[in-house]
This record gives structure tokens, C-alpha cells and sequence, in this order.
């Protein structure tokens, strides 16, 4: 039976309400038995009609998927009320740029994060474990294959992100993490690490530091000018879809 556009709107939004993580593209056209181009059209439609002002939510692409989302202008409102049901998450600053080593160097293993930071981040990536930002990858083919670390969907789902060609410089990944953390009361007081490999670095020096010193051994290449401005405009769009994500991220329901 054919659905109408109306139905298939209605059947969309019940399905992206109802389901715990993003619905992608390939979930919906199998539950609703309509070809894939059919059901992206009707997607289409749905995110449109939720972005007049009159609504106070919206439908997003996030994590591969579409989900439920709280505009920014009602984020502030929408935050209060979280934070009066439960704690919100916490994560300490060391944390915080152990997580940005991994978002940029993934898949990692302790070791190579180890190197970067400076310190031993065995005890956050615990932490971060147990807050499923991160999750293993696999091990890594070397002398005692460590395992390998790499961000989760989860991560994605906190920071708003479609997926990680939408990540943001390393200058701002802190701004981005204050924003879906819930603002300055989210970043936990810093606790002592156990810094036994040498003094901690932030996660930009010292994966700046790590970039130049590989370019540092590499022959130089003469970058195609067509290359760097197409560079330049999807960074741009990228950053500019992380900086909306991030300052409007309550998920529904968070």
C-alpha cells in the first residue's frame, strides 16, 4: 500500500520519536517498505517543517542517523530542567584532552596518547570508558598488541556531530566540549595524574608539536590550488555545523 507524503511525514516522525539512537537511512526504508530515495525525500520534509519558530525541537542529522534534538534558543530552559532530574556529565579538563587526542588520532593506543599528553592517561580512559565516550577498536599489529582506542557514537551523539568530518580545530574543541557539556560547571575540578612519562602538555600543543615534527621528516609537497579551495569551503561549512550543534545539543530527552 502506497503511502501518502502526509503518512509517510507522520510515519517518519513516530519512527525518529520512538527509536534510542539515530534511525539512519537504511532502518527506515526497511521498517516503512519504501525505496531509500522515497524515504530521504520525506526526511527532507520533516526537517523542514520542524525549522519554523513555532517549534521548539527539531530533526538532525547525527551519529549516521536522524534524531530529535532541542533548538538552541531553548537550550538554556531545557538545561536547567535536566539538571534538576539528574547529574549532568562530568568530565575533568585532563579528561577532556585525552578525549581530543583520541577524536583526532583515533584509532590510539594508550601508549601513543601516553607520548602525546605527556602523562599516563590509564585511569581517564577508564573514565571515559565508563562514560562511553570511547570505545576499543581492535589491537594494534606491534610487539604486545595494545588495544586501540577510538570515539564512540555516543561521542558523536553528545556533541552533535554527523560524524568525524564534522569535528572542529583543536582551538576549538574546548568552546564545542563546554557547550555539550552543559558550560564551565561540566568541566570537573582537575585531579592529580600519574605523570610518570614527563610534564602534561595540552592535547593542541602536543599534537601540534607531534604534526610538525612529522612533517618535519616527510619531503615537501607542492599542494593543487583546486584541492585548497575546496579545503577551505568544507572546513568552513564544518566548523560552521559543529558551532550550531554544539550550542544547541540537548537531545530529547536528555
Amino acid at each position: 500500500m502506497t503511502m501518502t507524503p502526509q503518512e509517510l511525514q507522520a510515519s517518519l516522525e513516530a519512527i525518529i520519536y520512538a527509536a534510542d539512537e539515530p534511525a539512519t537511512l537504511d532502518q527506515i526504508a526497511k521498517a516503512l517498505a519504501v525505496e531509500k530515495s522515497e524515504a530521504r525525500a520525506g526526511l527532507d520534509l520533516l526537517v523542514a517543517a520542524y525549522q519554523t519558530d513555532d517549534r521548539g525541537i527539531e530533526v538532525r542529522k547525527v551519529a549516521g542517523g536522524w534524531k530529535f534534538y532541542t533548538k538552541a534558543q531553548h537550550h538554556d530552559a531545557v538545561r536547567k530542567f535536566i539538571k534538576s532530574l539528574q547529574p549532568p556529565l562530568r568530565l575533568t579538563m585532563p579528561a577532556l584532552e585525552t578525549l581530543a587526542v583520541i577524536a583526532y588520532k583515533q584509532p590510539a593506543t594508550i601508549p601513543e596518547i601516553n607520548e602525546i599528553r605527556g602523562v599516563n592517561v590509564g585511569g581517564v580512559i577508564k573514565t571515559l570508558l565508563e562514560k562511553r565516550l570511547i570505545t576499543t577498536a581492535g589491537r594494534k599489529e606491534v610487539i604486545g598488541r595494545p588495544i586501540l582506542y577510538r570515539t564512540s557514537k555516543q561521542f558523536l551523539m553528545r556533541f552533535g556531530l554527523f560524524d568525524l568530518d564534522e569535528l572542529p580545530s583543536l582551538k576549538e574543541f574546548e568552546a564545542l566540549a563546554q557547550a555539550a557539556l552543559g558550560d564551565d560547571t561540566g568541566i570537573a575540578p582537575t585531579e592529580p595524574e600519574d605523570s610518570a612519562v614527563a610534564p602534561a602538555a595540552s592535547a593542541e600543543s602536543a599534537l601540534n608539536a607531534e604534526g610538525a615534527n612529522a612533517s618535519a621528516t616527510e619531503a615537501p609537497t607542492v599542494p593543487n590550488a583546486d584541492n585548497i579551495e575546496g579545503s577551505a569551503d568544507e572546513t568552513d561549512n564544518s566548523r560552521a555545523a559543529v558551532a550550531s550543534a554544539g550550542k544547541g545539543s540537548s537531545e530529547q530527552g536528555i
